[in-house]
This record gives structure tokens, C-alpha cells and sequence, in this order.
């Protein structure tokens, strides 16, 4: 019996982007370039790096194909992330960019088989992970970057929604 599978993940990820568009609408455009230090992302492109999270699952598993993650330039990975986060967006763009490539991932991950999912990704150093592990990964990395908007929510006296403690 398998417990979590891949609708699961699926109705993972739309429940996880869903809570991060309503985060999104919580935030004043007025806060958007708001942040923590100087060397952290705005709260703009800490969205828009949300939004952009699972093209780099589609770079690598869909098309590329890899195998290995040895020899994977994440440098320009990273590059091109942050060019699309430093792209001026309104607030409502950023929204509608969050709901657009949150289901694009959604359908996506949706239509990939079992076996897909179960090949393996070597690590450079060692180790591997599945196509899936690394994909649920990828909604875990999303909660990660939601959890730094709720700290920069509160860094600018907005009580978020997950907590309702004013």
C-alpha cells in the first residue's frame, strides 16, 4: 500500500503554492522591496524565486534528462534565477505568476509515470535520491522560503496569516 504517491505530492504542491499566492496577496506592494539585510532577496524576489522553483526541476528531470547531478552547472542555475528575480513586476504580475507556474508544475508532475519517478540522481561525493524525492524536495524548498516571508511579514507589522498571534 502506498500512503504517498504522486497525487499526493501533486495535491501537495497546489496546497503549498495556493498558501503562498494568498501569503503574496498579504503583502502591501509597498513592502516588496523590502529586506532583511542587504544581502538577502527582497521580498519581490523571494517570490519570484518561489514562482520560478520548479523550472528548475523541469531543466533537470524533463529536459535534460540527468542522471547525475556531477558536472550540473548550478552556478548558472543560480545566474538565471536571479536574473528573473531582479525582472520589475507588479505585485499582481507576481501573483499571476505564482498561480501560472504553480499549476504548469502541477500538470506537469501530474503526467509523470512511476518508473520516472523511481530513477535515481546521483549526487556528485556520492549518494543518490529518486526523480520523486528530489521533486517533493523542491515543495519542501518552497515552505522553506514561505517560512522567511513570514519572519520579513513580521519585520514590517504584518501579522501573517498562518498564525493569526498578533
Amino acid at each position: 500500500m502506498s500512503l504517498y504517491g504522486t497525487q499526493q505530492l501533486v495535491d501537495g504542491m497546489r496546497a503549498v503554492r495556493q498558501n503562498t499566492s494568498l501569503m503574496a496577496g498579504d503583502i502591501p506592494e509597498e513592502h516588496h522591496a523590502f529586506r532583511a539585510t542587504p544581502e538577502t532577496r527582497s521580498v519581490a524576489e523571494t517570490l519570484v524565486h518561489i514562482a520560478w522553483l520548479w523550472t528548475a526541476d523541469h531543466l533537470m528531470h524533463e529536459e535534460l534528462r540527468l542522471d547525475s547531478l556531477d558536472g550540473f552547472d548550478f552556478p548558472a542555475l543560480l545566474a538565471t534565477s536571479a536574473a528573473e528575480e531582479r525582472v520589475a513586476r507588479s505585485k499582481a504580475e507576481i501573483i499571476d505568476m505564482l498561480r501560472v507556474e504553480g499549476e504548469r508544475a502541477a500538470r506537469w508532475v501530474e503526467g509523470l509515470s512511476d518508473a520516472f519517478l523511481s530513477e535515481r540522481i546521483s549526487f556528485p561525493g556520492g549518494g543518490s535520491a529518486s526523480r520523486f524525492e528530489m521533486l517533493l524536495g523542491t515543495k519542501e524548498h518552497e515552505l522553506q522560503h514561505r517560512a522567511q516571508l513570514t519572519v520579513l511579514q513580521r519585520m514590517v507589522g504584518i501579522v501573517p496569516r498562518s498564525t493569526g498571534l498578533a
